[in-house]
């Protein structure tokens, strides 16, 4: 299942078990992990992307390790909503890596996350060295922390 709706995304994985973020860049792939509330978004690594059985296999082996259940995949949109070549190769990624493994994904909104995750560095004085190595993980980190945000608001809503 590929969806862009959190409520069908949240009805298809089980509780107690974590997503997986991922940031999809051309050289890498961010990756963060949440808790298994869905509460908090935690960025795991980068991984250097190569062909894609090998990145696919990579992000297996790590839901494997981690027991996640779904993945939030950072779809890159235009400022003005629109779709690009980026989100293309992005739904693309998604729909091969179904045809793997089929693991519920969610495709979200990832406008500005790697300039916000770069302005966090910065105020934390990260080198510009360590902000290349963290910077796509960071991302990441946000991209799933804006969607476990959105699940959290969903849930306050249903108790309305």
């Amino acid at each position: 299942m590929i969806t862009g709706d959190a409520a069908e995304f949240r009805a298809a994985i089980p509780r107690d078990a974590p997503i997986l973020g991922l940031d999809l860049g051309e050289k890498t792939i961010g990756v963060a992990i949440s808790d298994r509330r869905l509460g908090i978004a935690t960025p795991l690594l980068t991984i250097r992307r190569r062909k894609f059985t090998q990145d696919a296999t990579a992000l297996e082996a790590i839901m494997a390790e981690r027991g996640a259940a779904g993945l939030v995949l950072g779809l890159p949109l235009n400022m003005d909503g629109s779709e690009g070549p980026r989100a293309q190769s992005t739904r693309a990624f998604a729909r091969n890596l179904m045809a793997r493994r089929p693991v519920p994904v969610i495709l979200w909104d990832e406008r500005l996350t790697t300039v916000a995750a770069e302005r966090a560095l910065l105020e934390a004085d990260a080198s510009r060295r360590r902000r290349a190595e963290v910077i796509d993980h960071v991302a990441a980190g946000l991209i799933l922390q804006g969607f476990l945000d959105r699940l959290a608001h969903l849930a306050r809503e249903g108790e309305a």
